[in-house]
């Protein structure tokens, strides 16, 4: 079952060019265009504070979003480009592309725990350490989990739950090709062992959008 995806606002806006898009950027708008999905592209413009709030809560790049423009059908998209301003870092040009239900894109989903209070581990007083609150998947864009669900159940101290441990969406697949962490439960002194030490840690996720990580139909142009 999909999760609720957030909603983007936007309004269409009249004309293109370097001039249009300046009266957008007075208006306290930042200009962009929808492409994709078969249809022809759309101009756009978002308001700017909004947009900048959501840029900087992180991961703006790599959520799909319901667009809501006034006089059109909802639809969801995903950020292709951000453009900003080489001083100021702020944005000033967007590029969306529509998706359909069919399409393939990658999204971190959030992984949920339970089964702590059968978790031998846990009640002899080790803790659970979360090394992957969240892991990024390659789904169906109709079919996106709201959340993984992981079992601790049965787990003793030293135990490792990995995403093999996890029964995924189908047609959903880890973006990593291999069997990584997701959590373990840790001694309660807390205190790291050697073999903690020769633990994996997790690694830096890369979260910009790239063409590679959506299969859609080439795009229409901006």
């Amino acid at each position: 079952m999909a999760g609720e995806i957030p909603d983007l606002v936007a309004h269409a806006r009249s004309g293109t060019g370097k001039g249009a898009a300046r009266a957008s950027r007075r208006r306290g708008m930042v200009p962009g265009v929808v492409y994709g999905g078969g249809s022809d592209p759309l101009p756009i413009e978002l308001p700017f504070n909004e947009l900048l709030k959501k840029l900087r809560a992180g991961r703006f790049m790599a959520t799909l979003w319901n667009l809501k423009v006034e006089g059109q059908e909802d639809v969801r998209v995903i950020a292709r480009d951000v453009q900003r301003d080489v001083v100021k870092d702020l944005p000033t040009h967007v590029d969306l592309m529509r998706l359909r239900r069919t399409s393939k894109v990658n999204l971190y989903i959030q992984v949920e725990f339970e089964g702590e209070d059968d978790c031998p581990g846990i009640r002899k007083g080790g803790v659970l350490t979360v090394v992957r609150p969240e892991v990024e998947l390659r789904v169906t864009a109709g079919d996106i989990p709201e959340k993984l669900v992981a079992s601790v159940a049965g787990m003793e101290i030293g135990d490792t739950l990995t995403i093999s441990d996890i029964t995924l969406p189908e047609g959903a697949k880890p973006t990593i090709d291999r069997d990584f962490t997701i959590a373990n439960i840790s001694p309660p002194s807390g205190l790291a062992s050697q073999k903690d030490e020769d633990d994996e840690a997790p690694e830096t996720e890369v979260i910009n959008q790239t063409d590679d990580k959506v299969e859609d139909e080439p795009a229409e142009g901006n």
